[in-house]
């Protein structure tokens, strides 16, 4: 016979499930909120990022007590939803011969599209923006090539950026790497290694600027006490405007890159 511990041990793990389900809003706004059931989960939750709402549930809830959680609270998610997403509309993909603008440094871009023998995005300074674009090529060519698009313009502003700022450091970063980040604009590892946000590079200028500095000066004091402060405000003193900024439109800008880049 099995003891309580072998049992215990060779239990299988319960898994996530995941589903979907339509709220109507009070303004008549129809939309889709993630539905999913997590076995680490304590209680309901109800959250709203760049991905859209997502309603958490512990295996011991029911769908009712769900469904009935999810309509007391569609006011509050209402109101979420307008601070996370970009206030002219849910952000869309490209679509190929019919998006006439590309986002990139707090502006939209003309959009050009022309046929050509191999799948290449580039910065045109007369007319914005230009794909080539391949008789037979598809949708994930396109987000692989916007993606190599987005980070060759972000690395290039952090070239630009980037020695100005060294002098007074006691070590250039190790590198720096750009991917979609959750919550955080940046962070630096023990070891130096910065990550950056890529979807900074549809912010203003400025304002990827101000995360880059930020980031460099965890090189010199590695928390957010008042001296961390001194030493940003030293390099940017304009750092506050900066930060206003991604409260009001940084949800916004994540959601759009997450469109342009996703599944």
């Amino acid at each position: 016979m099995s003891s309580p511990l072998h049992r215990l041990v060779s239990r299988t793990p319960q898994r996530v499930q995941r589903d979907t389900l339509e709220l109507a809003l009070d303004d008549g706004r129809q939309i889709t909120v993630q539905r999913v059931r997590d076995p680490r989960a304590l209680r309901i939750k109800l959250s709203v990022d760049e991905r859209g709402a997502r309603l958490t549930l512990p295996l011991r809830a029911s769908l009712v007590s769900g469904e009935r959680f999810l309509h007391e609270h569609r006011g509050w998610l209402a109101a979420q939803i307008e601070r996370h997403l970009p206030t002219d509309g849910a952000p869309e993909a490209l679509v190929p011969w019919t998006s006439t603008q590309l986002p990139l440094r707090g502006a939209l871009l003309p959009l050009q599209w022309q046929e050509g023998r191999y799948l290449r995005i580039e910065r045109d300074p007369a007319e914005g923006v230009r794909v080539q674009w391949p008789v037979r090529a598809g949708d994930a060519a396109l987000r692989r090539a916007l993606r190599t698009f987005y980070e060759a313009e972000a690395r290039a502003d952090i070239g630009r950026w980037l020695p100005a700022y060294l002098p007074g450091l006691p070590r250039p970063p190790r590198c720096v790497r750009l991917k979609t980040m959750s919550s955080q604009w940046g962070s630096l590892a023990p070891d130096s290694s910065m990550s950056l946000d890529l979807a900074l590079v549809l912010a203003r200028p400025s304002a990827f600027e101000y995360v880059l500095v930020h980031e460099l000066c965890h090189l010199l004091q590695a928390n957010h006490s008042p001296a961390f402060w001194r030493e940003v405000e030293a390099r940017m003193p304009a750092w506050r405007a900066e930060r206003e900024y991604f409260h009001r439109e940084g949800r916004p800008l994540k959601a759009t890159l997450r469109a342009l880049l996703a599944n």
